[in-house]
């Protein structure tokens, strides 16, 4: 599945279930900060998503797609707890792509691959808009959090670390 197929399967999920949306048409960009400036909200308000690799044990790995809002970083510690595992860290960028079925930096906070389990802060689903690269560079979606929630059926558990030094929003043109 390219990145326009998992395009198409978000634009049909949301249609086909009615959920409110809207696309947002920017310069292609991946970097959480650099588009939510695009799209001018502040960066809080996007979901930052994460493939990391879970090894519960020697034999049993699991990947899991974390979101998390993008002003904050994945809290690994959280999530080895979370899934009482012996090691987390970061996916590489082939194995993230095939799971996610989008290049990394236009990684959606939906799970479409049965392989990849996908875990949402609470924060992330408290937000009245949820700003996300809709599996392209030059495109983004808005949905509100408790329709994602709906929608994505994430696992919530506090997953997100401490929020960065100035995260208050886009700096000013």
């Amino acid at each position: 599945m390219s990145g326009h197929d998992t395009y198409q399967r978000l634009i049909t999920l949301l249609d086909t279930t009615q959920t409110p949306y809207r696309l947002i048409d920017h310069e292609p960009d991946g970097t959480t900060d650099s588009v939510s400036a695009l799209r001018g909200h502040p960066v809080s308000h996007a979901a930052k998503c994460i493939i990391l690799r879970v090894k519960l044990d020697r034999r049993t790995t699991r990947h899991v797609l974390a979101v998390v809002p993008g002003d904050r970083r994945v809290d690994l510690d959280a999530v080895r707890t979370l899934f009482q595992a012996r090691y987390v860290g970061f996916s590489d960028a082939a194995t993230a792509e095939r799971l996610a079925h989008a290049a990394p930096g236009t990684v959606l906070p939906f799970a479409f691959d049965p392989a990849l389990e996908l875990v949402a802060d609470p924060q992330v689903i408290a937000r009245p808009q949820l700003y996300f690269n809709a599996a392209r560079f030059d495109r983004s979606a808005v949905v509100s959090g408790a329709d994602y929630a709906r929608l994505a059926r994430p696992r919530i558990a506090p997953i997100a670390g401490p929020a960065a030094v100035d995260a208050h929003g886009p700096a000013p043109a």
